[in-house]
């Protein structure tokens, strides 16, 4: 059964003094304030698309790795996964470094690293997100 999410963002402004709200609309978990100089400079309690991106990347890359691992054979105790998008203004997006750290029994270094790099390539966010350089680190705890 497929899902669809939804978020909306209400800006009012030009794009470097103006200023918006991103509304988290399917969770209903909050609204979040956004701007240019959040984005490119220092985020002063505010977010920016490249947070959000950070956010959905670490969890879905947790959430496949998790799962391939489980299936095989090797559930984890732990995943902590840390997503770093990088923005350069006039560029866009440059890269999404991925480091991630686990607590799997049974599992060697070698085992973990193979199963990271199969979760960076496979889970869907990754996927989307294709046209964008994602490097990876990955070791057990």
């Amino acid at each position: 059964m497929a899902t669809t999410r939804h978020a909306h963002t209400v800006w009012e402004g030009n794009l470097t003094e103006g200023s918006g709200t991103v509304s988290l609309d399917s969770s209903g978990i909050g609204q979040y304030p956004v701007s240019w100089p959040a984005r490119a400079e220092e985020p002063n309690g505010k977010t920016s698309p490249e947070e959000l991106i950070a956010a959905a990347h670490s969890s879905c890359f947790s959430m496949f790795l998790s799962g391939s691992l489980t299936k095989a054979g090797n559930p984890p105790t732990r995943l902590n996964t840390k997503a770093d998008v990088t923005f350069q203004p006039g560029k866009g997006i440059t890269g999404i470094h991925i480091t991630v750290e686990g607590e799997v029994p049974g599992l060697d270094e070698a085992g973990f690293s193979k199963a990271a790099e199969e979760a960076k390539a496979g889970c869907p966010v990754s996927q989307a997100l294709t046209g964008t350089e994602i490097t990876l680190t990955a070791k057990l705890a």
